[in-house]
């Protein structure tokens, strides 16, 4: 971390902003009914990851940190529970959700844990 000047430097943190963005075009295709429900949960848990890269980055204090990656870390599984909920409701296709997991979630959960690591190793 002593490179990094601010944690918008960190690769993980613009990933998941890409990941926000993503998933509040997909939900504003929900139902309407699903807008307190679904598409709120969605919105939350993906806008949970970055801003806990943020504020850990922020704290400056290693444990702090990692405690906040882990959990970002958290919110992608939560996520990925929900994309999936989505897809069973038809609410997303299985190219929407492969898409969204391989490409954006499962790459950021790496990212996260071998930040993590990376951090415990130091």
């Amino acid at each position: 971390m002593d490179k990094i000047k601010s944690y918008t430097d960190l690769l993980v943190w613009q990933k998941s902003m890409e990941l926000v963005k993503e998933v509040y075009v997909i939900t504003k295709t929900f139902p309407k009914e699903e807008i307190y429900g679904l598409t709120s949960q969605m919105r939350r848990a993906s806008v949970s990851i970055p801003s806990n890269i943020a504020e850990g980055f922020m704290r400056q204090h290693k444990p702090e940190m990692i405690q906040f990656l882990f959990i970002s870390l958290g919110s992608c599984g939560e996520l990925h529970t929900q994309l999936v909920i989505a897809k069973e409701l038809g609410f997303i296709t299985d190219g929407q959700l492969n898409h969204l997991t391989t490409n954006h979630l499962f790459f950021i959960s790496r990212m996260l844990q071998n930040l993590i690591k990376s951090l415990r190793n130091k």
